[in-house]
Formats: C-alpha cells, sequence, structure tokens
C-alpha cells in the first residue's frame, strides 16, 4: 500500500507546485506594468486639450480637423501593428525577444481598439454617420501625404543619383563665332556671308550690273 501511495504522492506534489507558481506568475505579471509599445499620442492630446478650451471655445471647423489628425495617427499606428507583430511573434517563438516586448504589443492593440472606438464617437457627434467615413477619409490623405513627399524629393533624389554615380550635364562643346575664321585670320569658306549670297545667285549679279550702269552714265 505504501509504494502505491508514493508515486501518487509524487504527482500530487508535482503537479500542486506547478499550479501554485503557475498561479502567481500569472497574478504577477497581470499587475505588472509593461513599457508602452507607442511612447505618447500627441494628436489625441491636442485634440482632447482643443475639446476643453472653453474660453473662447474651439471652432468646430478646427476640432474637425484635429479629429481627422487624429484618425490618421490611429492609422499609421493600426499599420505599423500589423507588420510588427507576425515578426515579433517568430521572434518570440524562437525565444530571441522575451516576454514584456510581446506582452506591450498586445497592450497597445487593446488600446488601439478603444482608440478607434473613442474616435468613431466623437465623429458621430459632430456628424450623424460621419464615424464610418472618417478613417477611410484619413487613410486617403495619408496615401496623398506620402506621395506629395515623394514628388518633392523628387529633385534631391536625382541629385543626389547624379552625384553618386557622376551623371551630371556635361559641359557642351564651345559654339562657334558667328563669323567663322580660319587660323590665318581670314573668314572661312562657309561662313554665313557666303551662305547668304549662295542662296541667292542672283542678288550677285544685279549687283555688278548695277555698278556698270553707274559707270556707264
Amino acid at each position: 500500500m505504501a509504494s502505491v501511495l508514493v508515486p501518487v504522492a509524487y504527482v500530487i506534489i508535482i503537479f500542486g507546485g506547478l499550479f501554485v507558481f503557475s498561479f502567481f506568475y500569472r497574478k504577477h505579471t497581470s499587475t505588472k506594468a509593461y513599457e508602452p509599445y507607442f511612447p505618447s499620442h500627441p494628436e489625441r492630446n491636442a485634440y482632447i486639450t482643443l475639446l476643453q478650451k472653453t474660453d473662447p471655445p474651439a471652432h468646430d471647423a478646427l476640432l474637425k480637423s484635429a479629429l481627422v489628425r487624429r484618425a490618421m495617427a490611429d492609422v499609421q499606428r493600426v499599420l505599423r501593428i500589423r507588420e510588427d507583430k507576425p515578426a515579433l511573434q517568430n521572434l518570440l517563438q524562437k525565444g530571441s525577444i522575451g516576454d514584456d516586448l510581446w506582452n506591450s504589443l498586445l497592450s497597445a492593440e487593446k488600446e488601439l481598439e478603444a482608440e478607434i472606438m473613442e474616435v468613431v464617437a466623437e465623429a458621430n457627434s459632430f456628424v450623424d454617420g460621419w464615424g464610418q467615413h472618417i478613417f477611410p477619409t484619413a487613410n486617403e490623405m495619408l496615401a496623398n501625404e506620402k506621395i506629395r513627399t515623394v514628388y518633392e524629393r523628387t529633385n534631391e533624389v536625382k541629385a543626389e543619383i547624379e552625384a553618386k554615380y557622376e551623371l551630371g550635364p556635361k559641359n557642351p562643346p564651345a559654339v562657334a563665332a558667328s563669323s567663322k575664321k580660319t587660323s590665318n585670320g581670314l573668314l572661312s569658306p562657309t561662313s554665313p556671308v557666303d551662305s547668304v549670297m549662295s542662296s541667292d545667285g542672283e542678288g550677285s549679279v544685279t549687283s555688278k550690273s548695277g555698278k556698270k550702269t553707274k559707270k556707264r552714265r
């Protein structure tokens, strides 16, 4: 009988110890404050500051603009989490990162969900139904800003590429003077005077005949 109770007691002690350890570990991690994944939210702070102004109160157009900027910042954070979450999950499985960073991302994801719901509610408080369109509008505005940034940097990037690969404009060949001269200082056969005269052969004959008529007179 004693030989049967010993392994049973051993199993109970092992599983009991694991249960107690996991209980206290979960309790400790649930109350632990993780470092925020996103350090601050200046767009949200700016909107709340404008909303709390009472003397004088902020204009609705200014509040709407601040709310759109807040939505644009939220869209950027959503895209950031979508890009980082799969990579961090793979690193966590490989043991390359600790649980703190992963839990920080999960906490930021939950806070972002609450933030989106708050922005939707604020948008509907201005115009009924605007909450359904504010985030698509913010996404389009972000895309337009990226395109404008790329367009504004076109000349700068072009100059950098030309400087890197030495593709700058070459010096154009020296343009010949209007009256080309040979080495001895005389007009060349292809000078503009000869070209004009050759284009109108009758002009030279007329001028010579004119001189003859003057002599006859």
